[in-house]
């Protein structure tokens, strides 16, 4: 769609709720990228599912404060992708995640989930490794 920012996003938390997100940003010709640390409540139950609740809602508040306005968020998290389009019942831990969520994405003008197939992969591939990293040093 005209005038939305692609938003490719791959993001990693450990188990104390570090956490760090890539963003590759797309419109028209030119690209960049953006690395977005967070802080996540970890519940192992959820199985990492509250990572990308909170990785998505930084990711979003970095770019409303660049003025981003519409946007296309490309996410390989089909679980997390499905609970925005259909507007599921999330599980207890999540729902003030989920709340928080929405509030930042219904800031922008427009917005998209879209899967990513493999344009995210290199992304989660690079905040998984980051983290690995942290978590051994």
């Amino acid at each position: 769609m005209k005038g939305f920012v692609d938003a490719v996003t791959g993001f990693a938390a450990d188990e104390e709720g570090s956490g760090v997100a890539y963003v590759r940003l797309q419109l028209g010709g030119s690209a960049r990228v953006l690395r977005v640390p967070f802080r996540v409540r970890r519940y192992p139950a959820l199985r990492g599912r509250e990572v990308g609740y909170a990785a998505l809602t930084v990711v979003g508040e970095s770019l409303r404060s660049r003025n981003v306005q519409r946007v296309r968020f490309i996410l390989d998290d089909a679980q997390l992708r499905s609970d925005l389009r259909e507007h599921r019942d999330v599980p207890a831990p999540l729902t003030v995640a989920y709340v928080r969520l929405r509030c930042v994405l219904n800031g922008f003008q427009a917005y998209e989930v879209a899967p990513a197939g493999d344009a995210a992969s290199d992304l989660t591939a690079r905040a998984r490794s980051e983290i690995a990293m942290h978590v051994a040093a």
